[in-house]
């Protein structure tokens, strides 16, 4: 099998298993809270396990700057699922996805604002085109609180995203599982505070899907991901990542009967679009190598996408 045809297969089902995530959050029965730790946490048994046996624990080429950036960049991710995951409680899965991936032009607002990067004005026709889209898919009336703080916790996702995107892209010369298995580990005695684990005691089936966010949907995921990245070319990864939105939205009508309206459905095409230009732009200009450089859309985790 051609390499490039092997790496297609693996980043479709990764984003797959991604389109998948929100059933599994809401099924855990828990809040986002205790979801994401114990998502941090399988997680991180996942990925040093993997790591460990693969050798990637030797000659690491973890430095206390770049583990410290990793660490960053695993407080702003932890929280950004934080935020996801209340969006999926607060509107829906479909709306939730769909809004948290106007990630790359949050991506883009701050290389201007922090990295000093000049704005071409086809961009900001595409940020235009994003938020006319955004607009039509939130589809929120003035009295309808509780939709209107589910784009909220999106949107709070998707800049917490992009933020730690911009982190990690400082990171060099260390594999990208390893900067996953810091962030994820980094989310354990973060989250501590504020999970209540009294709520645990009556999850029963529900450990069964919190496993399996770690395990699947962050363990195997990221894998698959890591290894299709190093067989494609960037424009394809683009492309490929818009599996994810449209998996949930599938499954988020199969399993819970929830679809968008006609109004809110002309906004996704927008949003993909101009997020997609967006990302091939970006992808097109010169930019610094780094062990863990991943486009924008890829996914819902800054070293990943995941």
């Amino acid at each position: 099998m051609r390499n490039e045809t092997r790496g297609t297969l693996e980043l479709t089902l990764a984003m797959v298993l991604s389109g998948t995530l929100g059933v599994f959050v809401v099924e855990a029965g828990a809040s986002p809270f205790v979801v994401v730790f114990f998502r941090c946490l399988f997680g991180a048994l996942a990925l040093g396990a993997y790591s460990l046996a693969r050798g990637f624990l030797t000659g690491h080429g973890l430095t206390p700057r770049t583990f410290g950036l990793a660490a960053l960049g695993g407080a702003l991710i932890v929280f950004n699922w934080v935020f996801l995951f209340e969006a999926y409680e607060a509107t829906s899965i479909s709306l939730a996805t769909v809004v948290y991936h106007t990630q790359p032009f949050f991506l883009v607002l701050f290389g201007a604002v922090v990295l000093r990067e000049r704005i071409a004005a086809a961009k900001v026709g595409w940020l235009v085109v994003a938020f006319a889209g955004l607009v039509l898919v939130s589809g929120v009336r003035p009295g309808d609180t509780a939709s209107l703080a589910g784009l909220g916790y999106a949107l709070a996702a998707a800049v917490l995203y992009a933020l730690s995107t911009l982190v990690t892209k400082r990171i060099t010369g260390v594999r990208p599982h390893l900067i996953a298995l810091v962030q994820v580990t980094t989310g354990i005695p973060l989250l501590l505070p504020f999970a209540d684990f009294g709520e645990v005691s009556g999850l029963g089936a529900g450990w069964g899907w919190l496993a399996g966010l770690g395990l699947l949907h962050t363990g195997v995921m990221y894998v698959l991901m890591y290894a299709a990245y190093q067989k494609l070319p960037t424009a394809k990864i683009a492309v490929l990542a818009f599996t994810y939105p449209a998996v949930a939205m599938l499954v988020d009508w199969l399993v819970y009967g929830h679809h968008i309206g006609l109004v809110q459905a002309l906004g996704v095409p927008l949003i993909v679009l101009a997020s997609l230009k967006v990302t091939l732009g970006r992808a097109a200009a010169p930019a610094p190598r780094t062990a863990a450089r991943v486009p924008a859309a890829a996914s819902p985790a800054a070293t990943r996408s995941g």
